[in-house]
């Protein structure tokens, strides 16, 4: 079938829909819904058999759907209705929600219902839940929709007449430090997250409250700033504290509290953890480890998986101080995400950007090297979640990849200007050769685990049961004492005969990077900036559109 995919942007369900249905062999053209006409007049050009709009902000025009069957993947149950769904389904305390997928007509959200995937709600932020539970409801729920459109015997279940939901305002969100319990607060953060966020005054400062943690041993006064650590700052509650991680200015981005506040928090201790926190206790922490036998699985929880110069430097000590306990080091990534490269947000903060930068990078390719040299160690990446740029090719330096089934990858830098680093152009023509890596780097698509596991970029991917055959996978690299051993003596033997060439290429890429970085004219810093500030693209980018002799 001919597929177009209207929406808002390119986000997370979207690249999963989109590699879904190329991967079954269907057409797939993206349309950005930018305005009405100028969504009619690409659907029109493309003359879709059937529209599928994973995240869509805008009405469908009239024409449109009375054209051409459309389908809007709504994240609520049958009977809701409206935007900010998720925020009404974690205010009102849901045990159970889901996805929809609807057929559009004149009434926003008032559609036929094709498909209902539910799912148990978890006492998260309402972007993990998102990108986990609405992610995954979502995947099943498009499988279905193919299924039963193509089903002539299928008959949708009519939209009941229910109101649109609440709209959640400000007032809605705001916290009440004098009044509201440490969950009470922790619930208005979460149900805000990632937009808009809780508006709130700290220091002075007249912000958006992201990213909460409680946390069991500090106390202070309401709304007492009790100590910072790791960019996140500790605030007291009426029965304990929170931690906020981010902070979002009027009219700013989002960026760790510290950066935001500054010279405010002077006076403020630092509260440290070990390098590898234990989780004896509820607090907010970014690396921890869990070892069985003799695996590791090192977990590192980056905000929106981005990748600071310092957190790069934690982790890089982490995995180091971690391998020379176990046999094999299962790199996990974080709840939402595996990795995606260096901390954009930071660099277009920074006064510095182009040194700033350049650490950035200098800083995440110790990491990846220290990774790749380890020859005492078997390495294992394990992308449960989403990967791209710099996160992908972390993952390549590991001696294997794993995947989840709906996980999506994007290897390729260039939609920022940049031609990246992270030893990539050695460990991916090394995985899928010259011809697929230049590909991939130059066509900048996203692609999903099955497909990466066809040319070579993942060795496994798995599906339902996943944790349990990862313990597989990796128990069966350590259960032959001698195949382990041989193992690591080659791959000992390789990397010291070939570490000057290894080390080369990442040097060629430094080079290339520098200017990049540094000269005022680099395409990276408007990209950035627009990247950054969430600007709307005025044209659908070409890259996604389908290719006139597909």
């Amino acid at each position: 079938m001919k597929i177009t995919l209207l929406v808002s942007t390119f986000n997370s369900l979207s690249q999963m829909a989109y590699t879904k249905f190329k991967d079954l062999g269907h057409i797939v053209d993206v349309v950005y819904a930018i305005n009405n006409e100028q969504m009619i007049k690409e659907v029109d050009e493309f003359e879709p058999d059937i529209i599928v709009s994973p995240y869509l902000k805008k009405f469908v025009p009239k024409s449109i759907f009375d054209k051409y069957p459309t389908f809007i993947v709504h994240p609520g149950i049958i009977g809701d209705k409206g935007a900010y769904a998720l925020d009404n389904a974690i205010k009102e305390d849901r045990d159970k929600w889901g996805v929809t997928v609807i057929r559009a007509n004149e009434e926003f959200d008032g559609g036929d219902v094709f498909v209902e995937v539910c799912f148990e709600m978890r006492n998260s932020y309402k972007a993990s839940i998102y990108r986990n539970e609405v992610f995954n409801a979502a995947s099943k729920a498009l499988d279905l929709l193919l299924e039963r459109y193509n089903n002539p015997n299928f008959i949708p279940t009519p939209q009941p007449n229910t109101p649109m939901h609440k709209y959640i305002t400000q007032q809605d969100r705001a916290i009440n430090w004098q009044k509201d319990s440490t969950d009470e607060i922790l619930k208005k953060i979460y149900f805000s997250d990632s937009h808009p966020g809780v508006l709130d005054e700290i220091l002075g400062v007249e912000c958006y409250l992201f990213g909460g943690h409680k946390e069991d041993k500090l106390k202070g006064n309401p709304k007492e700033i009790l100590a910072k650590r790791d960019g996140a700052i500790c605030i007291g509650t009426i029965d304990g504290a929170v931690w906020i991680t981010h902070l979002m200015k009027i009219d700013g981005f989002k960026l760790p509290a510290t950066y935001v506040l500054k010279k405010r928090l002077k006076g403020i201790k630092e509260h440290r953890l070990p390098l590898i926190f234990d989780k004896s206790y509820q607090t907010f922490y970014e690396i921890s480890c869990d070892i069985e036998g003799d695996i590791a699985y090192l977990h590192f929880n980056f905000h929106n998986g981005a990748f600071r110069a310092e957190q790069c430097m934690r982790l890089k000590y982490a995995f180091e101080y971690i391998k020379e306990q176990v046999k094999v080091v299962v790199l996990m990534g974080g709840l939402d995400f595996f990795s995606n490269g260096i901390n954009l947000n930071i660099l277009e903060d920074s006064a510095k950007s182009g040194e700033d930068g350049w650490s950035n990078i200098n800083a995440i390719n110790d990491l990846v090297g220290s990774v790749l040299f380890a020859s005492d160690v078997i390495t294992v990446a394990s992308l449960y979640k989403n990967a791209g740029a710099g996160g992908v090719f972390l993952a390549t330096a590991c001696d294997y990849v794993v995947a989840h089934k709906d996980s999506v990858l994007n290897p390729h830098y260039k939609t920022l200007g940049l031609s990246g680093s992270e030893y990539h152009s050695y460990t991916l023509p090394k995985r899928v050769g010259q011809e697929m890596a230049k590909k991939l780097l130059n066509e900048c698509l996203p692609i999903s685990s099955s497909y990466a596991k066809e040319i070579g970029l993942v060795d496994e991917v798995y599906s339902d049961g996943y944790f349990e055959k990862l313990s597989k996978f990796c128990n069966f690299l350590i259960e032959d004492e001698d195949r382990y051993d041989d193992f690591l003596w080659d791959k000992e033997d390789y990397l010291i005969e070939n570490e000057e060439m290894i080390n080369s290429y990442k040097e060629k890429e430094l080079k290339v990077m520098y200017p990049e970085f540094w000269d005022k004219d680099s395409k990276f810093h408007k990209l950035r900036y627009d990247f950054v500030y969430k600007i709307c693209p005025l044209a659908t980018p070409k890259r996604l559109k389908a290719k006139k002799d597909a």
